[in-house]
């Protein structure tokens, strides 16, 4: 794997942080930080340090989307080059059509497998765009 990256996870639902966590955790990744929600959350991102390498997004959020989140940080500057790769459960057909055209990097379903999450993280760091919607 390219150097152990720092991840952003921002995720409402307690379950899907802690298998974030512990997978994270088995996999020795430096801290991943977690956002409970998505107040202030450009604010939040900024003050950051060391800025991270890649950033999970739930779609369905409260105040802001995955989504508006996208939007914010690709206006941001200095998050052109980072992936941002969409986390949701649900994965119609028009939904991942949405997140493409949204422009994320790629969409996880949730929950997430612990058995493929290794591969797929990789592949994400190695600049592939990883559309992995079957759990």
């Amino acid at each position: 794997m390219h150097s152990k990256p720092h991840i952003l996870y921002v995720e409402d639902e307690i379950r899907s942080r802690r298998v974030m966590q512990m997978i994270t955790s088995d996999l020795d990744l430096p801290a991943v930080t977690l956002f409970e929600d998505s107040t202030d959350f450009l604010e939040r991102v900024l003050a950051l340090s060391p800025k991270p390498d890649l950033i999970f997004l739930d779609i369905h959020m409260k105040p802001y989307t995955g989504f508006q989140l996208l939007e914010m940080l690709r206006a941001s500057g200095g998050f052109e080059t980072i992936p941002i790769v969409a986390m949701t459960a649900s994965v119609m057909n028009e939904e991942i059509q949405a997140l493409r055209t949204a422009g994320f990097d790629g969409c996880i379903a949730k929950p997430i497998d612990f058995d493929s999450f290794p591969e797929i993280l990789n592949r994400i760091m190695s600049g592939e765009k990883v559309w992995r919607i079957l759990g």
